[in-house]
């Protein structure tokens, strides 16, 4: 063979190769969203780190449970994942089902746990949120609900139907009750109401109804309202506890009058004296000298302010801009109405955890229990933010179109 051939030989293998590469590189890239995945692993490794300095100390928290956590949700990630998301739209009432029953555990006999006053704990041999895991067969079933319109809610009957079956979710979580996941629950069936293509009349008609509700509890409440044994004036509707922190939030001048006000106080003072480039990992006083009160969980944030200060906030926030942005770019690019209500329902569930969760900690919101995503302690809560990473990573491996635009 002449050297002639050779070289040429040599170049048709070259090509063969390089094609047979491009091809598996373009599979990959079909399948694995690169942007996402590198979202939430920062989240996560920055997310534990904060968590391992805030369990410290602390007998009633174990960061062991919390890798367990991971691990269980690194599972339950690759299994939506694998799974082809299209198949659960017509799953609708099945998925509302499974959602009641999750949220109705706790009530059953011997398995359920009340824990502060709320019956949102079971134990099978180990104790879970089932409030938590039914987050993502809410998300399901709002989406496949919606999409069964194709982007047209225009019809007031069937506007009306919609609300009232999203709405079960929600009651049935007020039954623990658990105010601070029935308002996760609420924000994303109005996240996929409104992209699902809801008329705004509609919209504003139900915020309208909505906030006549609110007002009428504590109307009905104080009508309802009777003193205990011990002089104590107790609630039907609302918890004390509750009423406590909308008093707080809505007047913050005489925060140390309540428990929920000094928990504020104390809140905001980490915020405060973690400056510009905070106390460093492990140095926050706050929470280890016991000030700051469920400082792995409710106020991690404030953890994390105070040992990182304004820069270390400011990259948390980076991270959780990435995340949402990659997350948005897959919903636009999706051509399939359910995957895309899909995305947005949990794009706008971490966005309004997000919100509340350090607007809290800085007296721009009510005091609630909703914890921070992939930061805050508790392995139930951690497991649901992978299933939910999976189920967005189903959605863009599972579209061919999708990979144009990301």
């Amino acid at each position: 063979m002449s050297p002639i051939q050779q070289i040429d030989n040599i170049k048709k293998t070259y090509v063969k190769k390089s094609s047979a590469h491009a091809k598996r590189s373009r599979d990959i890239s079909s399948i694995v969203c690169t942007p996402l995945i590198l979202a939430a692993s920062l989240l996560l490794a920055f997310g534990l780190l904060i968590c391992w300095s805030a369990v410290q100390g602390d007998a009633d928290y174990s960061f062991t449970r919390q890798l367990t956590g991971v691990a269980g949700g690194l599972v339950l990630m690759a299994i939506f994942w694998a799974i082809d998301y299209r198949k659960l739209g017509g799953a609708s009432y099945i998925l509302l089902a499974i959602s009641v029953a999750l949220i109705l555990s706790p009530h059953l006999p011997v398995i359920g746990v009340t824990t502060m006053g709320a019956t949102s704990w079971i134990n099978i041999g180990m104790q879970v949120q089932p409030g938590e895991f039914a987050k993502v067969t809410v998300v399901l079933f709002a989406a496949s609900l919606v999409a069964r319109y194709g982007g047209k809610l225009d019809q007031p009957l069937e506007y009306c139907k919609v609300v009232l079956l999203l709405l079960i979710p929600f009651i049935c979580i007020m039954s623990q009750p658990d105010l601070g996941t029935g308002l996760v629950y609420l924000f994303i069936s109005a996240v996929t109401l409104v992209m699902g293509g809801a008329r705004f009349k509609y919209l504003m008609i139900t915020l309208a109804l909505g906030i006549l509700a609110i007002i009428g509890v504590f109307i009905i409440d104080d009508f309802l309202k009777y003193e205990t044994e011990s002089g104590e004036v107790e609630y039907k509707l609302l918890k004390q506890y509750q009423r406590s922190r909308l008093f707080v939030f809505m007047n913050q001048d005489s925060l140390s009058q309540t428990d929920d006000g000094y928990n504020l106080q104390q809140a905001m003072i980490a915020i405060g004296s973690g400056g510009l480039f905070g106390k460093g990992l492990g140095s926050s006083t706050q929470s280890s000298l016991g000030f700051l009160p469920e400082a792995p969980t409710d106020f991690i944030f404030c953890v994390l302010a105070e040992e990182f200060g304004f820069v270390g906030v400011l990259a948390l926030l980076v991270m959780y801009g990435f995340l949402i942005y990659t997350s948005v770019r897959i919903a636009r690019n999706c051509s399939n109405l359910f995957g895309m209500l899909i995305v947005c329902a949990i794009i706008g569930m971490w966005l309004f955890q997000i919100l509340e969760n350090i607007g809290m900690c800085c007296g721009l919101m009510p005091i609630t229990g909703i914890p921070l995503p992939f930061v805050s302690y508790g392995s139930s809560f951690m497991i649901v933010n992978f299933a939910m990473l999976g189920l967005i990573a189903s959605v863009y491996s599972h579209e061919a179109d999708i990979g144009k635009g990301v």
